[in-house]
């Protein structure tokens, strides 16, 4: 009996954490986002394309995980992408600063709650597959998690999704062709491929890239796979660009560096700015969002 308690209520106060992140929200701003953005290194500068209606730092919410690196904020705007209303993550928090699974993925749960049906996740990364250049923008196809802890282990959060979901199609079909149609209409070169997640902080060695191509493999980060499986359990559609922003290790015969892929992100913004906008824009007007 006292086990199934504690069960019951482990349960409960992961959902009741959740809950007072979001009522501290609702009592500071009533805007409810269809969207929700998530800034990869270097991609913070996108937030100005935004009409911005509220900010909240996350370390104004109770309990909620704060951002350390250098070129993540660490708060959500809340605003319009163009007409759409959507909330962006500016800055995100990476297992490397030393949070559980469920802390990393609490800011999509509470975009979740907050209203979002489309989550939009933006990374820098290094090149795997050899026909990728520094710069490429990289749609992220599918994933590999093997490497990280899931989100979803513990006890199974069911007032956001069931026990075992699904990840055959975590990434939409539809969403992604939105994207690879606009790009095409801005003229932006777009790769696609597999992105890989590590826990980081520190690059992989070339040892560890070689192998990761051979698992198929085309990119590889510290973020997002975490984010997009604990999208999926919550019943939100996913997409996905990622920033080329170095070569992975052993590729280049170059030493990595967190300022260049801020550089790299730098460089591409005005064409990622332009993608990310369009595409959100179309995500939104297309029927087929609905």
């Amino acid at each position: 009996m006292t086990k199934e308690f504690n069960r019951r209520r482990k349960m409960s106060t992961q959902f009741d954490k959740l809950e007072k992140c979001y009522e501290y929200c609702k009592t500071v701003t009533d805007f409810i986002p269809r969207v929700g953005l998530i800034l990869g290194s270097g991609l913070g500068g996108y937030a100005k394309n935004m009409k911005v209606v509220k900010e909240i730092s996350y370390d104004q919410i109770p309990g909620f995980p704060v951002s350390t690196v250098q070129g993540h904020d660490g708060k959500f705007l809340l605003g319009y992408i163009g007409k759409v209303p959507a909330m962006v993550m500016k800055g995100r928090v990476h297992f490397y600063e030393g949070y559980t699974p469920q802390e990393v993925v609490l800011p999509v749960r509470l975009m979740k709650r907050m209203g979002i049906e489309i989550l939009f996740l933006t990374n820098a990364s290094g090149g795997i597959n050899r026909d990728f250049q520094v710069g490429d923008f990289m749609m992220i196809t599918d994933h590999i998690s093997s490497f990280v802890p899931s989100p979803l282990i513990g006890e199974n959060v069911s007032e956001l999704g069931e026990r075992f979901p699904d990840m055959t199609k975590i990434y939409d079909a539809n969403l992604n062709q939105i994207i690879e149609k606009t790009a095409a209409e801005e003229k932006i070169i777009l790769k696609k491929g597999v992105y890989l997640q590590t826990s980081g902080p520190n690059f992989e060695s070339p040892a560890e890239v070689r192998m990761y191509g051979i698992l198929g493999a085309d990119a590889v980060g510290m973020s997002t796979a975490c984010e997009a499986m604990a999208a999926r359990h919550a019943g939100i559609r996913v997409c996905g660009i990622s920033c080329v922003s170095n070569m992975a290790s052993g590729l280049s015969g170059e030493e990595l560096s967190h300022l260049d892929v801020q550089a790299v992100a730098d460089r591409r913004a005005q064409e990622f700015e332009r993608l990310v906008t369009r595409s959100i824009e179309k995500m939104c007007e297309d029927e087929r969002s609905e």
